[in-house]
């Protein structure tokens, strides 16, 4: 049942792929889904396709939804990029529908506000005039919607899925929409921990609508091209986790966790690079009191960067982060490619998740 599964994914991932081969897809589409979710996930290097087990699970793998222990699982992370240019936020609710599956509610914005539009800078006599000078905003959002369920036949074993809404807008210049499927397994074995999320599964499509009347003066007059209403194609990606729990007596243990990123869409400048996929590797390792108290790091985004005279060199993203957990209440934080040299390139992440019981709270009163 197992291989069966693993040869369904990576048979959905060929056929798409064949099948859209001789469409012209940008080879980064919807890209600001790649970003991540969750302070504990950016500070493992979101290496988390196989141990995700809380509402984030409606981003990672949905299949890790059927891990959280309460009724209710509330989570919300604020993020900043570019030295506080770009913002990024996230909101995530799940509950329980029956005792073997669970429903999780996801919302993500990624967005750039406050940009000037100086087309009107100069007035009717050629002057300057600042006053004429509007703002918008660039924004990507993304709506997900999850189902996870346990299959009694095989223990351990868990399937879920996200039924996903995107909606992408550049002021009132244009703007898109977009809808897409995501399929992950997990699967539980002692304390081994395996995971499969394959993102895209039939391919996600944006279509853009242009107001070509907004632009057209300022293009012509640059001697650039009008743009064209279009479909935007995501194609499938891979992620493959294991994990496996070291208990350390009573109240420690470490948790080192790995994943690899399959991507069909060409050569990309990850570790691994052919025609026919790229793989880009990530690595991570949780130190854990009681459950109440963590430690976190993460290795990821390898990269080969070429220098100004001409050499190659290979480089790496590392992160850390710290996260703790006291009663119904979570907080984590994550500092992400903490060497960076330019400013504003490092990011600080905080997240807070809110999980509770209401009958346990019941019975106890």
């Amino acid at each position: 049942m197992i291989k069966n599964v693993v040869f369904l994914l990576l048979g959905v991932v060929a056929f798409v792929s064949s099948g859209v081969a001789q469409i012209t897809t940008p080879k980064y589409s919807n890209e600001f889904l790649s970003i991540g979710v969750g302070a504990r996930s950016l500070a493992l290097s979101n290496s988390v396709t196989a141990t995700t087990d809380d509402v984030t699970a409606g981003y990672w793998n949905p299949a890790g939804l059927l891990e959280i222990e309460t009724e209710y699982d509330i989570s919300f992370m604020h993020s900043e990029y570019f030295a506080g240019i770009a913002q990024y936020d996230y909101l995530g609710f799940a509950t329980d529908i029956d005792s073997e599956s669970k429903l999780a509610i996801s919302a993500i914005r990624f967005a750039i506000d406050d940009i000037p539009d100086t087309r009107f800078l100069y007035d009717a006599n050629g002057a300057i005039n600042y006053d004429n000078i509007r703002f918008f905003s660039s924004a990507d959002y993304a709506f997900l919607f999850s189902y996870a369920r346990k299959i009694e036949a095989i223990q351990g074993l868990k399937l879920g899925g996200n039924f996903k809404i995107v909606h992408r807008i550049a002021g009132s210049f244009a703007n898109a929409w977009g809808g897409g499927l995501d399929l992950g397994a997990q699967l539980n074995r002692n304390n081994w921990m395996f995971g499969l999320m394959l993102r895209d599964a039939l391919g996600t499509y944006n279509v853009w609508n242009h107001n070509i009347e907004l632009v057209a003066d300022i293009y012509q007059q640059t001697g650039n091209e009008l743009p064209e209403n279009a479909i935007e194609l995501t194609v499938p990606k891979l992620s493959a986790g294991m994990a496996r729990i070291f208990k350390m007596g009573e109240k420690f243990s470490i948790m080192p966790s790995i994943d690899l990123d399959f991507t069909f869409d060409g050569n990309r400048n990850t570790l691994i690079s052919t025609s026919f996929a790229s793989i880009d590797p990530k690595a991570g390792l949780e130190l854990s009191y009681k459950n109440k108290g963590f430690i976190r790091a993460g290795i990821g985004k390898f990269q080969e960067i070429k220098s100004f005279d001409g050499s190659k060199t290979w480089n790496a993203q590392p992160s850390f982060g710290l996260g703790a957990n006291l009663n119904n209440f979570g907080v984590d934080y994550a500092l992400s490619n903490p060497s960076a040299t330019e400013v504003g390139a490092s990011s600080h992440t905080f997240s807070l998740r809110v999980f509770f019981d209401p009958k346990q709270k019941t019975e106890v009163e």
